[in-house]
């Protein structure tokens, strides 16, 4: 006697499944900001590199960089940062259960404990950058 095995059944999905709830889109697109993770990761390597062949090499990334193109690119990125940022630190009480003296600290306490050091470290490169500049 012969046995067929059918394949599981899957249920088919809309293209664009993960738009008919908030979550599911906070979540596709804080895993699309990894890409605009990398695009500054590229765009840190290729300054280094110019910065790396001489000044003339410098000023040609620096005009490149300052294109329309590539200022849109860089905004577009740094939303998408800050939008993994903010998700990211909404996260941390989740994966970090902190305890002092035998008791655990609130969610919300550890939350803002790491977006109250976004802000000073924001604040001082802030600074650093003014004075510096």
């Amino acid at each position: 006697m012969e046995q067929t095995v059918s394949a599981p059944y899957r249920q088919p999905l809309p293209l664009f499944w993960w738009t008919r709830r908030r979550s599911y889109l906070l979540f596709v697109l804080r895993e699309l900001s990894s890409v605009a993770v990398a695009w500054f990761v590229v765009h840190f390597l290729l300054l280094v590199t110019a910065v790396h062949r001489g000044p003339a090499a410098y000023r040609e990334f620096i005009e490149w960089s300052a294109g329309p193109l590539i200022l849109l690119v860089n905004l577009v990125a740094l939303a998408f940062v800050l939008l993994h940022a903010v998700t990211w630190f909404n996260l941390a009480p989740k994966a970090l259960v902190v305890r002092m003296q035998g008791r655990q600290v609130p969610p919300q306490a550890v939350a803002a404990g790491h977006f109250g050091a976004w802000f000073v470290v924001s604040a001082v490169v802030a600074w650093i950058l003014v004075v510096m500049l």
